[in-house]
């Protein structure tokens, strides 16, 4: 009996060694294969796509999204969600805006918007990590509560500073190379060391694997979702500063729906849903997919809302590609 169970499983050990392996190389290699395949694509397709300019106006234009996304792949590593940075992305801004406005010096303005968008997080990671409410009830409520703020604060309207203090964090270049492209880089390398070559990242991925075990091995689970919900919120500051120098005002409404293009990098990028697993280079990756993608399809005319529904789907085909590697990762 034993022997026919055996002979059984192996084929089935088998099988499952062939898919971990499959889903090995795609987590290394897969994404980036992807990007070589629709850059050369966009090159036939696209007119103009192939020039040092329009390689400069994608990494400018995936900037915002990229660091909101750098944010957020710190709390769905914890197996969590924020859909509040569009909204945190806004008042950040209008709050940087704001204290320009009042004379305050160029890094109380910055800063301010920074300290504002962390503030957020740290409020809704203390819901989460205190109260254990649900991250995606946290943060919807937070993506409610923290546009109204955005609005009351300009009175609903936009605000005008055609001479903010912070113009170049949006609107300058250091030689050829956009400053939101720097900015990007810096948080990105930030991150990566804070993942790759410090004990809390190892933390991160330990509560997101299986909190639980990282409670009972002595993590301070509570402390680390609060840090993330922090940091996810600081990296939304930034993003609402260079939002609001790009278009030299403050706008309430600003970065609608940013969440689900930050939301789509990360998982695009590899950062499994569930948590513990994901890289961020991959996010960086995702991000540049996306911009590559809008980018493309503009060159090649193709309707706004025609790019809706591609867009719609590549959200639905990165969900689908993790829940697959999950559903094989089970068996």
């Amino acid at each position: 009996m034993s022997e026919t169970t055996a002979a059984e499983a192996k084929p089935e050990s088998k099988h499952s060694s062939v898919a971990d392996q499959v889903f090995y190389w795609w987590d290394r290699v897969g994404i980036l294969l992807i990007l070589v395949l629709l850059v050369l694509m966009m090159a036939i397709f696209a007119k103009n796509f192939v020039s040092w300019e329009n390689f400069f106006n994608v990494l400018r234009s995936i900037s915002i999204n990229a660091i909101l996304a750098a944010g957020m792949t710190l709390v769905i590593l914890t197996a969590g969600i924020d859909l509040s940075v569009g909204s945190t992305l806004a008042l950040s801004g209008c709050v940087g805006v704001l204290l320009h406005l009042a004379g305050m010096p160029l890094p109380v303005a910055v800063g301010g918007g920074i300290v504002i968008g962390a503030l957020v997080g740290a409020l809704s990671g203390g819901f989460i990590a205190l109260l254990a409410m649900p991250p995606f009830i946290v943060t919807l409520g937070a993506m409610t509560y923290v546009r109204g703020f955005a609005y009351t604060s300009t009175g609903g309207l936009p605000v005008i500073a055609s001479d903010l203090s912070y113009e170049c964090f949006g609107n300058c270049y250091v030689s050829v190379v956009p400053t939101p492209v720097i900015l990007m880089l810096i948080v990105y390398l930030l991150i990566w060391f804070l993942l790759e070559r410090t004990k809390f990242g190892r933390h991160v991925y330990a509560v997101g694997g299986n909190p639980e075990a990282a409670r009972l091995a002595g993590i301070s689970v509570r402390r680390v979702l609060i840090w993330v919900y922090t940091i996810a919120g600081a990296t939304a500051g930034l993003a609402g500063i260079i939002f609001s120098a790009r278009v030299m005002s403050a706008q309430p409404n600003g970065g609608q729906s940013y969440e689900m293009d930050a939301i789509t990098a990360v998982v695009l990028g590899g950062t499994a849903l569930a948590g513990g697993r994901g890289r961020i280079t991959g996010t960086l990756i995702g991000a540049i997919i996306i911009g590559v993608l809008s980018n493309g399809l503009v060159l090649m005319n193709v309707p706004t809302f025609t790019q809706m529904i591609v867009k719609g789907f590549v959200i639905i085909l990165a969900v689908a590609i993790d829940s697959i590697r999950g559903l094989v990762n089970s068996r």
